[in-house]
């Protein structure tokens, strides 16, 4: 079915969620639960086409889970490599539900296709006639179990080649002919000259993948062992088919959506014109997107599987806007709209993914919010980006060229303003503008380079890592069941560079045949401790001390530390030694993290999940998706949560497991950590179980206490928790309440006291600045009545009042004041500027006019802020009333003579 076959893995262009517990059939449950349905659900349905797909193949002994030797499944496909086809032609979606049935060595090509076959013409009763079949251009075989077996003619199955018939997992690896089956539209046309791909008349529905080849590095085909069988089915294809509509937005799993989005746009579809039903297709494909993304815990961010997600809601939320769909389209037009549409979206899901519903509030909040933030960057970028294109074209009109958007200014709407790149290529497009997407990717390359060479300006000392592993051997880790052991020195590093020997007082990097410390990784810092070298009279003779560790090409120590005694030779055997005092606080961090993830998610919620951490001896950090501030009452039952947990005293266990048993055991994963086939599973039983390479207490009582100390954000949509436990804990609470004891004494109150006492103090010291502004207020004012003499007409009548004064050290509240009482004094028409230098390198300035002075079209914001510069600083403000500030008091008078200057010059212009 083009490529949907081939959507095994997850890339920023492809995501497939694979979920056989839940979208998968047994023979077993079959009967419980598959065929207990609706009485009045019409078997064309989306679902009964589904249920019924699955009830074929189970009754025929396909199960679950995967060590059975065949299962049929459901799966829910994302795929946006071709998403600007959605909605223009009739078959494209960026997400559909594939049908499966596979065979794992088990049966092969003849049960497959019979089954294919019999499923087509039988249970959904297609007419025979009306099917085409497609084969691989060299599988004989194929060709006659299709003809000479099923009856297909001859004439309706068709040899193709390579790029149509032949699937490969990648360049080498298992591989296989396919063949498909395709529904005729126009079976009048007859059978000369057929065109499988001509979408007019045909659609593929069924791909059957017979896996039967390894590729090797040379190209070459070798016959495997066990062969496979691998199928899918298009749901949204077949329902489009049997509900004999025109195309599979039209089908009751889409067209609902639709209906609800021609609803708010206040548009019938059935008499829309084509662009309009365009854009209600790709509201009503994307829509089902993104919500079931969000429901399986992609959020929207600006990397990975959240990027496709946030560009799948940007361009429904640009598309609404396009067909006139403003807020929520009820009324409230600062409101969203994504959230109503969704709520059709999640009505429809029980049978596809009964979990949807249960996360519909979450679903619901995530578009709300996405909406809302793009809706701000859209309505910028649109105003820019319709400044560009009008230039473009300009420019394309006088030189005789193809309107052209360059790179640049692509990767500035990009970049600086955060619009979507794909939605400039479309906005462009529909302007007839191409954009130089070569230049975009140059500057892309360039900002990744200069990112590059920033992070690569901290990195290990050690230089080659490929040279250094093929003249050392991996270090043997043996700090999970001893912290000191005897250990031989492969290799000692200064500056990077090997040496044999060092002597006291360098900074070296000692390479162990084998260590008790844990080099970092995961998150948890690397011990600290001590590497001693005795003589044979047993007294020391040489000592490091250890202040990391790190660890390189993939499994080599390296401890970074100080000769304080001796001499290290390469050769000589040492006593590595950890400081358990500072292990034990790593362990006890390390726990509490880990309770600290399970606690979250039953807090707040089972979809948030780590997205970084640090393990420290002094605290733990904790980075987490979600989208708003923790509450206090939220924080709070958090460390209710892991306190008693650590009072229940429970043992940790942790063993070494296949990858794939560990995560059939429910063990938490770091997302996009690597992992190899064996893996350490840490388990806290009851509460948490992760796969986790770090050291930990043996049991949680160790923890001792846990406590919160920060709670912010760190990027959109990324949250962190900082908190101590263990002696770090201690520390903490035994300084907070020497604080509190301090300040009890100070204030001479009790402790539940402090609060109720601060307050009043501030309202106290608040009282206390009222009362000191206003006197200063009054003291300026009636300084300000003693220059109102000052004054000076201006203007060719000379009844424009003016006064341009210095007022010392009159602070900006004082200042402004002083201003206000001046205007109202010298009556209209007037205008008054102030300076003052209220402290040491602060200037104040203020400037004041009357409606009869702003009526001559002079404004005081914009008259004060070049004033203001010259006295290095700069402001602004309304018409009548403005501000500045400046940082060069010696240049006040200066600017107040310039003012002055200034004033006269443009009301004796304006007032003739």
């Amino acid at each position: 079915m083009e490529d949907e076959h081939k959507l095994f893995g997850i890339s920023l262009e492809v995501y497939q969620v694979l979920d056989f517990h839940q979208f998968s059939a047994s023979a077993q449950s079959v009967t419980e639960d598959v065929l207990e349905e609706k009485p009045l659900e019409h078997p064309d349905s989306g679902n009964s086409i589904r249920r019924r797909f699955l009830e074929f193949f189970a009754t025929r002994g396909h199960k679950v889970p995967r060590q059975v030797p065949r299962a049929t499944t459901a799966q829910k496909c994302i795929r946006t490599n071709d998403v600007e086809n959605v909605g223009r032609t009739s078959r494209h979606h960026t997400m559909f539900i594939m049908c499966g049935n596979f065979s794992f060595g088990d049966y092969f090509k003849k049960d497959a296709i019979a089954w294919a076959w019999e499923l087509s013409t039988e249970e959904f009763g297609l007419p025979a006639d009306r099917l085409w079949v497609s084969v691989y251009e060299d599988d004989d075989e194929a060709f006659s179990i299709w003809h000479n077996e099923v009856g297909v003619p001859s004439e309706r199955i068709k040899r193709m080649g390579e790029e149509d018939n032949f699937w490969s997992s990648g360049a080498t690896g298992p591989c296989g002919p396919c063949s498909e089956l395709y529904y005729d539209f126009h079976p009048e046309r007859g059978c000369l000259d057929v065109d499988l791909g001509d979408d007019t008349r045909f659609l593929e529905f069924y791909n059957l993948v017979f896996m039967q080849y390894n590729k090797t590095e040379d190209g070459s085909l070798a016959p495997l062992k066990q062969k496979n069988i691998d199928t899918g089915l298009g749901l949204e294809r077949l329902a489009r088919i049997l509900q004999k509509v025109p195309n599979n937005y039209e089908t009751d799993l889409i067209y609902p959506i639709i209906e609800k989005a021609s609803e708010l746009a206040n548009v019938s579809y059935g008499v829309a014109d084509d662009p309009t039903k365009t854009k209600l297709k790709i509201i009503g494909d994307h829509m089902r997107a993104v919500v079931y993304l969000i429901s399986d815990g992609v959020v929207p961010s600006n990397i990975g599987r959240g990027y496709v997600v946030r560009r799948l809601i940007r361009r429904t939320v640009r598309t609404g806007r396009l067909l006139g769909i403003k807020g929520d389209g009820k009324g409230d037009r600062e409101g969203a709209f994504l959230p109503i549409i969704a709520q059709k979206v999640i009505e429809l899901s029980t049978e596809i993914d009964p979990d949807v519903r249960n996360q519909a509030a979450r679903i619901l909040e995530e578009l709300r919010r996405e909406e809302l933030r793009f809706v701000q960057t859209l309505e910028r970028g649109e105003k820019l980006l319709e400044q560009m294109l009008k230039e473009s074209l300009s420019s394309g009109s006088e030189n005789g060229s193809e309107p052209c958007l360059s790179g640049k200014d692509a990767f500035l709407l990009y970049d600086t303003y955060g619009f979507p790149v794909e939605i400039t290529i479309e906005v462009a497009q529909e302007r007839g503008v191409h954009v130089d997407m070569n230049e975009f990717d140059a500057e892309m390359e360039n900002q990744r380079q200069q990112s590059q060479a920033a992070h690569n300006a901290v990195r290990l000392a050690v230089g080659n890592d490929a040279d250094l592993a093929e003249t050392i051997p991996e270090t043997e880790f043996l700090g999970y069941d001893t912290l000191s052991a005897r250990a031989m020195i492969e290799g000692l590093l200064v500056n990077g560079k090997p040496a044999s020997q060092v002597n006291e007082g360098n900074e070296v990097e000692v390479l162990l045949d084998k260590t008790p410390f844990y080099a970092e990784s995961g998150g948890q810092i690397g011990d600290n401790g001590f590497l001693y070298v005795s003589n044979a009279e047993s007294l020391p003779n040489g000592v490091v001390q250890v202040k990391d560790v790190q660890k390189i090409s993939g499994s080599i120590f390296v401890h970074k530390g100080k000769i304080t005694e001796g001499a290290l030779e390469v050769g000589q055997s040492v006593e590595a030694a950890v400081d358990p005092k500072l292990r034990k606080r790593a362990e006890v961090h390390h726990t509490a993290t880990h309770l600290l993830q399970t606690a979250l998610k039953k807090v707040i919620g089972q979809e948030t999940s780590q997205a970084g951490s640090l393990v420290a001896f002094d605290r733990l950090r904790f980075d987490f998706n979600f989208h708003r501030p923790l509450s206090d009452k939220e924080i709070l039952e958090i460390e209710e949560l892991i306190n008693g947990w650590i009072g229940d005293a429970t043992l940790l266990q942790s063993k070494v497991m296949a990858l794939d048993e560990a995560k059939r055991a429910g063990a938490i994963a770091m997302f996009g950590e690597k992992y190899g086939e064996q893996v350490r599973v840490v388990e806290v039983p009851g509460v948490s179980m992760e796969l986790c390479g770090g050291t930990h207490v043996s049991n949680t009582s160790e923890i001792r206490g846990f406590k919160i100390i920060s709670e912010q954000a760190v990027a959109s949509g990324i949250r962190r928790i900082e908190a101590v436990a263990g002696d770090a804990f201690i520390e903490y609470i035994t300084t907070r309440d020497n604080c509190m004891k301090n300040l009890c004494s100070t204030l001479k109150v009790k402790a539940e006291e402090v609060t109720p006492r601060i307050e009043a103090l501030l309202e106290e010291l608040r009282q206390a600045k009222n009362e000191a502004s206003a006197a200063r207020s009054k003291a300026a004012v009636y300084k300000a009545s003693t220059i109102l003499n000052k004054a000076f007409p201006v203007g060719s009548s000379k009844t424009i009042r003016v006064i341009v004064e210095s007022m010392d050290d009159t602070d900006a509240d004082s200042l402004k004041s002083a201003a206000e009482f001046m205007v109202e004094q010298l009556e209209d028409p007037a205008a008054v500027i102030l300076g003052s230098s209220p402290s040491e390198g602060k200037v104040s300035l203020v400037a004041a006019f009357s409606p009869g002075v702003v009526g001559l079209g002079i404004q005081a914001g914009k008259f004060i802020g070049p004033i203001a510069k010259l006295c290095g600083g700069g402001g602004g403000g309304r018409p009548n009333f403005a501000q500045a500030g400046g940082k060069k008091p010696e240049n006040l008078l200066d600017a107040l003579g310039k003012a002055r200057e200034e004033i006269v010059s443009v009301i004796s212009e304006k007032a003739v």
